[in-house]
């Protein structure tokens, strides 16, 4: 959620390359980067992905635990609870002529293949993919002397990231993945700090006890313990929603459209202090790839936030249980490519670089189906959140 604001704010100071945590999770091995020296790329640009991940993670960027204030504003337990999950997976299409951009949502409860059988699991739902991998390696490198408390830790984070790109390429069809960017949940909140107030909308009031949640109809501004409970709500106190994943799917583009609307409005990118804590924000909790240019991916992110992208949400075909009795997300694989090649104009679309040696190629399907949609508009079901947007502020369930 935080990619768009990352970019917008890092176009006009170049010292958010300075700092930030960098990762060689997809470089070829021994592979090296100068991507953060804040040169933008000259000649025609091409398309690119990028992987947002949002992690349910209540550490830091290097595992530490957090201020307890920030565990209580979180309502969300503490250092103990949650895990590595990605809990948030956004797939970021920019087409390199500059025309409107497509987010693509994935729900966190598809059960998938897990490329690689991370930590002995080839089954199981895509957002354990990360957590997997890095309790892996975590193991593996407990013992290693030579390497120091944090790097064992980037070290396991990178095998963690590492297995959540390649299994989202092999569930999408064979899409490579150029980029991603790594988010937590306190880096969320507090960009939602520094931004406070912000407008959301939801169609019903609603409460719920377990992420905090308590929100009267229609438009109201929330300041950013509520606007983490508005993110994470997926259950209603008085039943009178049957909040489901793709739900919590809708209100994270919600958030990040009234978010993006609300900074272009009141004019907070021209406030020299509250960008400089945005970008403080970004170096402590936040990690990229090291070949991810910030002042290329900011100069897009500047249109994006204009309103220049699209959101989708992948359809799923049925609700269900796994053989360990946890609720899932059954999905139509063909369906699901056939949707993706749909929104970004066929299987395998990137940008003009190549899947490196190190990173096992993912195999393109040709659709057998050709995706629902929504009729009279062509576009692939669940339909596109502008459809209920209005005034720039989407209302939500």
């Amino acid at each position: 959620m935080l990619a768009l604001v990352v970019g917008y704010v890092g176009y006009q100071y170049v010292s958010l390359t300075h700092g930030i945590v960098t990762s060689d999770a997809l470089l070829p091995s021994g592979g090296a980067s100068d991507a953060l020296t804040g040169t933008a790329t000259s000649g025609p640009k091409t398309n690119t992905n990028i992987l947002v991940m949002g992690l349910d993670s209540r550490v830091d960027e290097n595992g530490n635990p957090l201020p307890q204030d920030i565990y209580d504003a979180l309502h969300a337990g503490d250092a103990s609870d949650g895990g590595l999950n990605s809990n948030v997976l956004m797939l970021l299409h920019v087409p390199g002529d500059g025309s409107r951009a497509t987010e693509i949502s994935i729900p966190r409860d598809d059960y998938v293949s897990l490329t690689g059988c991370p930590d002995s699991q080839c089954k199981g739902k895509i957002k354990q993919a990360y957590g997997l991998a890095y309790a892996a390696a975590s193991r593996e490198l407990a013992g290693d002397a030579s390497l120091s408390t944090v790097r064992r830790e980037q070290k396991s984070r990178d095998a963690g990231r590492l297995a959540q790109v390649q299994t989202v390429e092999a569930f999408l069809g064979g899409v490579h993945i150029d980029h991603f960017v790594e988010v937590t949940m306190v880096a969320f909140y507090q960009l939602a700090q520094v931004v406070q107030p912000i407008t959301v909308c939801v169609n019903e009031p609603t409460k719920d006890s377990y992420s905090g949640a308590n929100f009267v109809a229609g438009q109201q501004q929330i300041d950013a313990s509520q606007a983490v409970a508005f993110v994470r709500q997926r259950r209603d106190l008085y039943d009178r929603y049957n909040f489901t994943d793709l739900d919590r799917e809708r209100r994270q583009q919600a958030f990040i459209v009234s978010l993006a609307t609300q900074l272009k409005q009141a004019g907070t990118l021209a406030n020299p202090v509250k960008l400089g804590q945005i970008i403080d924000v970004t170096k402590q909790n936040t990690a990229i790839d090291s070949g991810l240019n910030l002042l290329d991916f900011a100069s897009d992110a500047q249109q994006m936030a204009g309103g220049n992208v699209t959101f989708y949400t992948l359809p799923i075909a049925s609700f269900g249980t796994d053989s360990s009795g946890e609720d899932i997300n059954v999905v139509d694989l063909a369906q699901i490519h056939a949707v993706v090649a749909h929104l970004l104009g066929g299987p395998g679309s990137t940008s003009s670089a190549t899947a490196t040696a190190s990173r096992p190629t993912t195999t393109t399907h040709t659709p057998t189906s050709v995706p629902p949609v929504v009729p009279g508009t062509g576009a692939p079901a669940p339909t596109d959140l502008t459809a209920i947007t209005g005034g720039g502020i989407p209302c939500v369930k």
